[in-house]
């Protein structure tokens, strides 16, 4: 059998340094193989640390509103395409386990056991080989000796024939012991020659076939090794660009993102969001000083400057500002018509246009709701049906209830949102310009804007300009007009008969007054004892304001005044047109009570 000789043959004198070699090799492979494990941690922690970022970064519920800009948009679409990052990452993490790390560990268990093999059996050959050498040496130097003393033997025997003075007897004995030497001489001769042959036979075996096995052996162990380093290194590789495409399209998807944000769409949405539908001023008409008397202008000028920081103050602000106790809870907002986040029902505290948005947007909602009920509705239906067909499949009694509670549902979203379409309606029919500052200030009979100054003339104008009303008090009176017309309508029936009219404030309240049928006997207690409180301490004045037009008191908790009365201001306007004022009454001592805001013009204490 032809054994083909290994290049590591060549190294047949280096056989413990290959062993050495070997080891180091498959030791190095266990290196590459933590590397990988490394690596490995590495993309699970990054991965771990991409999903945290953009959970962390997700848009909060109080951010909702804000993810209408196409920016923030773009930047919700960036971190989902994170998160696809962080899954790729995953993969390689996932794939370098199943097919480097298995692979290098299943490979280095294998090369361990066969590099055992191949040293073990080359151990035995050297072993083997060692052991016929020594056998070798042993069966020469008996040769030797042998052959020494079968020389010597033949000396002795030829100096005793020689030597006459001995007997024939011992000359005998001379040649007798000659004879057993060169035997024995003889007999170490042939196992000399036996052992060399087999000495031979097997160095030409273990040199020509059984070392050269285990050098290829070893050469091949070696070999795999450094191919399975290769093959794994490329393998690693692959794994990597395997996802280079998912990881281009999460980055093209990123670049989408961003081309994406239009910067005009963001500001068209931001003035859709906070447009509030209110005209701007006109010119400040021009006040001739010489007609007028001067420390009365300057007071006008004052009271007008001082106005105008009351509206900013009592209106834009007056979330700020805590919320007014009220006689009897009349003006105050009742809890029952504001929602979740504070607003009114109707949304009148909120400008036009913003006012509309949320109408629609409510009525919207009401219309998908109502959808949704009557699919589930008529399925009920279906299935009562279907029950009284066949009652082995269910009672139809048990449908029935859960038919009539869809029913109450149902017809309650309807008045839901028969009433909201009542609300964007009258909210449609209001015009821009009649919630305009100027216009809810500037009021006359015939439809003229009239315009008084402090020396109490009137002039026709366009607009004038000191003259600001509270924002939200002129929605909060709209509003109350538009409910008083449901109440004239039949839409609320008051059982006393009490007037609703915008300056009761009734129109945008729930709350009833004492003795009016729409509270209990409780709630007219409690508004009692807090107006009876409330009147236990005087409040400290605020300022002083002076009426610009006559107003007639029609509902209880408000004052009538006339025009050009000076009264004290105890409580400044909150948003819902009216403001509390005082005077002096020589019978009663002090009267309080409510008055339109846009009815007067209030100069405030520094």
């Amino acid at each position: 059998m032809d054994i083909k000789i290994s290049p590591f043959f060549s190294l047949q004198d280096q056989y413990d340094n290959l062993a050495i070699h070997t080891s180091k090799g498959i030791e190095f492979l266990d290196k590459y193989a933590n590397f990988i494990r490394d690596r490995l941690a590495i993309e699970t922690e990054y991965a771990a640390k991409l999903r945290r970022l953009a959970k962390n970064y997700q848009p909060k519920k109080k951010e909702e509103d804000d993810n209408e800009f196409t920016s923030h948009q773009a930047f919700r679409n960036v971190l989902k395409e994170i998160n696809d990052l962080a899954g790729q990452r995953e993969v390689v993490a996932e794939s370098l386990q199943l097919q480097i790390i298995q692979g290098i560990t299943l490979l280095s268990k294998t090369l361990r056991e066969e590099r055992k093999k191949c040293l073990s059996n080359g151990t035995y050959l050297q072993q083997n080989l060692s052991s016929q050498l020594s056998a070798l040496e042993r069966a020469k130097r008996n040769y030797e000796k042998a052959y020494r003393d079968s020389e010597k033997a033949v000396d002795n025997y030829k100096k005793a024939d020689m030597d006459l003075n001995l007997s024939r007897a011992e000359v005998e004995r001379y040649k007798n012991i000659m004879t057993a030497k060169i035997q024995q001489s003889d007999d170490a001769k042939n196992e000399y020659a036996n052992q060399l042959q087999k000495t031979n036979n097997l160095q030409q075996q273990h040199y020509n076939e059984l070392l050269p096995e285990v050098f290829n052996r070893l050469q091949e162990l070696d070999e795999k090794r450094t191919r399975g380093i290769r093959e794994f290194i490329i393998g690693a590789a692959d794994v990597e660009s395997s996802v280079a495409p998912i990881i281009a399209r999460c980055l093209e998807g990123m670049v989408k993102a961003g081309e994406s944000i239009n910067e005009k769409e963001d500001s068209y949405k931001v003035i859709e969001r906070y447009q509030s539908g209110f005209t701007p001023p006109t010119d400040i008409p021009f006040e001739d000083l010489s007609k007028q008397d001067p420390e009365s202008s300057q007071e006008s000028h004052y009271n007008n400057v001082q106005s105008s920081h009351l509206t900013v103050k009592g209106t834009i602000s007056a979330n700020r500002i805590k919320k007014r106790v009220g006689i009897f809870n009349i003006f105050g907002s009742n809890k029952n018509s504001l929602t979740a986040d504070g607003q009114k029902e109707d949304f009148s505290d909120l400008p036009p246009n913003q006012r509309r948005k949320k109408l629609q947007a409510k009525i919207a909602e009401l219309q998908q709701k109502i959808a949704q009920e009557t699919a589930a509705r008529d399925g009920l239906m279906k299935m009562k049906v279907v029950y009284e067909a066949n009652s082995s499949l269910g009672n139809p009694m048990t449908v029935e209830g859960q038919l009539n509670e869809s029913e109450h549902k149902l017809e309650k979203l309807k008045i839901d949102l028969k009433k909201y379409q009542g609300y964007l309606e009258r909210a449609n029919q209001i015009p821009m310009a009649s919630n305009s500052p100027q216009a809810n200030r500037n009021n006359l009979h015939n439809g003229h804007r009239v315009s008084r100054h402090s020396n109490g003339s009137t002039e026709d104008n366009n607009e004038d300009g000191d003259d600001q009303p509270d924002d939200g008090g002129s929605l909060s009176r709209s509003d109350s007009e538009d409910n008083v017309a449901q109440i004239q309508n039949g839409h609320n029936n008051n059982n006393n008969g009490s007037s609703a009219s915008p300056e009761s404030g009734l129109g945008t309240s729930h709350t009833s007054l004492p003795g009016s049928g729409q509270g209990s006997a409780h709630d007219n207690a409690m508004g009692e004892d807090a107006y009876y409180e409330t009147e236990m301490e005087l409040l400290q004045p605020l300022g002083t304001c002076r009426a610009l037009y006559p107003f007639e008191a029609t509902s209880e908790g408000s004052i009538p005044m006339n025009e050009g009365e000076v009264l004290q201001v105890i409580e400044i306007d909150q948003g819902d047109g009216w403001t509390r004022v005082r005077r002096l009454n020589n019978t009663n001592g002090w009267d309080e009570g409510f008055v339109p805001t846009s009815y007067i013009e209030c100069t405030l204490y520094a």
